[in-house]
């Protein structure tokens, strides 16, 4: 048996963000160099930076361009520029960045070649407001969609028609030139145009969609976000739109490459693995009931599956904040599962985000043990008052049991493992 579980669970972690690397998963899929025009390289998101430097690494010809990544998640490029901006709550950095960007790919040929970079991340870096509204209407709509509990395919839908550069009004920007895109999915289904609201690919979406979600959450917004939404001047191109014909898009790294690869290291490890999803979504507390219940039905009677196993899963949940705490999802969810799962023995869990990133902290996550709750007794913690406030992170930390990888330059989502043995 495992002599060390806790270290086994982090490899995992460690070989699902190792299959989604730029430096792994892009280099098979770039094109051919146009053989007259200039090829310049564009983008944004978490990887974004890790994307542009194996772009130079592996490009035979001269390039040029500008990615926007996020604070601390740069790379060394020589011909590319670099820019950092705020996630995710986009900043004035981010802003200028996009505008860069919109006048960079002005004036192209057909015979030109735009390679676009997108991973997770890219909509909030990525942060050109549409004409008449502001930076600082569009922070404030995105910090109380953060907030509302809304998932990714809303928020997105509402970034795409607030925006001067989403929902494929980049690639029209670049027009006639030839735009390819490759993109690391965090995104539930790998719908390559929710990744990073879509800059080069048409948008189905509509700006009456976006003014539901803003109602449905009661999100207050300015008159001049009501009447660009409401006269339909937000609109985005739509799929079968002739100035995209020529485009192409290739999502190189998705959740399931990374979940595979984390049951190719449990086998390696003698560990049988059980992959129960690659896109789950919901709030992160009761995702964390749902597992916690599968994981004692396969400790008391071998159901579904046979112990020792470990079960893994990803997707993106949310987290519709209530309370003060310093949270991040995969903090919430793995103390609704220690909540739960109560000390039971045998049980041990991790929950990380691939981006090194819990939500807007400095971990990635954090590790459950058997002991855990016991621990907390001693130290005088109340889990589940803890969980009330959104302080996953205070509860993991208090304990020791956060995981810090810093950045890791991708970003496919969660990343779940509770090992039962």
């Amino acid at each position: 048996m495992l002599n060390n579980p806790r270290q086994f669970l982090l490899d995992l972690y460690t070989a699902a963000v190792s299959a989604v690397s730029a430096e792994k998963s892009l280099p098979t899929f770039l094109p051919e160099p146009p053989k007259q025009g200039r090829t310049i390289v564009i983008g944004a998101g978490k990887g974004a930076a890790a994307m542009a430097k194996t772009v130079e690494q592996h490009w035979p010809g001269k390039i040029s361009g500008l990615v926007v990544t996020r604070y601390g998640h740069g790379a060394d490029c020589k011909q590319i520029e670099v820019v950092e901006a705020s996630h995710p709550v986009p900043d004035e950095a981010g802003r200028k960045a996009a505008a860069r960007m919109l006048a960079m790919v002005q004036g192209l040929t057909k015979d030109d070649l735009v390679l676009c970079l997108i991973s997770g991340g890219g909509s909030a870096l990525l942060a050109l407001p549409a004409e008449g509204i502001t930076l600082e209407q569009k922070q404030a709509i995105n910090k109380a969609l953060l907030k509302s509990g809304a998932n990714i395919f809303e928020m997105n839908c509402v970034r795409k028609h607030l925006s001067a550069v989403k929902g494929g009004r980049l690639a029209l920007a670049c027009a006639p030139a030839r735009v390819v895109t490759l993109m690391i999915s965090d995104i539930p289904g790998d719908d390559p145009g929710i990744i990073a609201s879509g800059p080069t690919l048409p948008d189905a979406t509509t700006c009456a969609e976006a003014l539901a979600v803003l109602r449905k959450y009661k999100i207050e917004i300015p008159p001049s976000v009501q009447a660009h939404l409401e006269s339909g001047i937000g609109e985005t191109p739509k799929p079968g739109d002739a100035r995209l014909k020529t485009n192409e898009h290739h999502v190189i790294a998705t959740a399931q490459q990374a979940l595979q690869a984390a049951a190719t290291a449990a086998r390696a490890a003698g560990v049988t693995p059980y992959i129960l999803s690659d896109d789950m979504e919901g709030e992160a507390r009761d995702i964390g009931l749902a597992h916690a219940a599968i994981a004692r039905q396969i400790a008391q009677y071998d159901q579904p599956f046979k112990k020792p196993c470990v079960l893994i899963s990803g997707g993106e949940t949310t987290v519709t904040v209530r309370g003060t705490g310093r949270g991040g999802r995969n903090a919430e969810f793995l103390l609704s599962l220690a909540n739960a799962l109560n000390g039971a023995p045998g049980m041990h869990a991790i929950a990380c985000d691939t981006d090194g990133i819990d939500g807007s902290e400095d971990n990635a996550g954090a590790v459950y043990q058997p002991d855990s709750m016991k621990r907390a007794e001693e130290l005088g913690l109340n889990p589940k008052a803890l969980l009330e406030n959104n302080d996953g992170y205070g509860f993991f930390s208090a304990l020791g049991d956060l995981v810090v990888s810093g950045p890791t330059r991708t970003n496919v989502n969660d990343f779940r493992a509770i090992l039962i043995l």
